[in-house]
Order: structure tokens, then sequence, then C-alpha cells
């Protein structure tokens, strides 16, 4: 890949990374080092990509991969955060009314959040989302189904 077409994938699609690595990390310092190590992974990635769609697929997999990995590390299971002040990525044309629904899928738990986000957020189908998380069809159904349940129920305690 060129220097010219990194740099118009990168600014492409920074956003759509930075809020995919957001939606599993649930932190801006973990979901911004997430999103260094992938696009430094693009630039040295011998990958054919056939297209845009398959460019982005790629990216957004890297984000969650980057993210397991650092949530396993030694160092994140043994640090201690001195400020917990959430700040949320900014998601562009979000309504008043959407911002207490992102609040409730921001409380899911890591694998129904992610899912939520890549099916409403970024638009992506089941067997999209199955072939980009490497989880089955009916898994994903399921995640889905067990996710939009939760948030009925986070949404009808506010």
């Amino acid at each position: 890949m060129d220097s010219g077409e990194y740099t118009r994938t990168a600014e492409k699609y920074i956003d759509t990374v930075y809020r995919a690595a957001y939606s599993y990390c649930k932190n801006k310092e973990d979901a911004e080092d997430a999103v260094q190590n992938v696009f430094m992974k693009l630039m040295t990635a011998d990958t054919q990509f056939s297209d845009d769609e398959h460019i982005k697929r790629w990216l957004i997999r890297c984000a969650i991969n980057e993210c397991k990995n650092n949530h396993s590390s030694f160092w994140h299971r043994n640090k201690t955060s001195l400020e917990d002040m959430p700040t949320e990525p900014s998601y562009t044309d979000i309504s008043s009314e959407s911002e207490e629904l992102l609040a409730a899928v921001m409380k899911l738990p890591k694998n129904y959040s992610t899912i939520i986000h890549l099916y409403y957020y970024e638009g992506y189908d089941v067997k999209e989302i199955s072939g980009i998380l490497g989880i089955s069809e009916s898994n994903v159904q399921i995640r889905l189904m067990r996710a939009r349940n939760k948030l009925r129920s986070i949404l009808k305690e506010a």
C-alpha cells in the first residue's frame, strides 16, 4: 500500500475503527492505543484488499483483536485507574434522544455492545458480523437478542 492510499484509508476509516475499539474497550485511552496499533499493522500488512469494504472489515477485526489482546495482558489486568472519567467518542448526527440509548449500549457487556455497535451503528448484517468476529451466525443472532433484552431492561430502569 503506497503512502497516498494509506493516508486516504486512514482518513476514511479512523472514526469507524475508533468507535469499534471504544465499544469494546469502553475507555478513550485503550481505544486510542488500539487504533494506533491497527493503523501501524495496516502500514506493514501484505494483505491484498479487494475493495474498500474488505479494508473496513479488516480494520474492524484488527481493532477488536487489539482490544482483546490489551484486555488479556498482565498490565491491563493489574492496573489501577487514577481517574474514572468516562469519555465517549464523537458520534456524528446523534440526537439528545439517542444519547440515552448510546449510554445504555455502553453499559452492556463487551460481547453485546460490540454486536450492537456493528449491527446498528455500522450497518453490518448478521452474516457480515459473523465473519468479522469469527463466530457463527446463530451466535450473532443469540447475542443480538440477548443484547436487545438487556437494553430494554436498562432503559426501563432509567
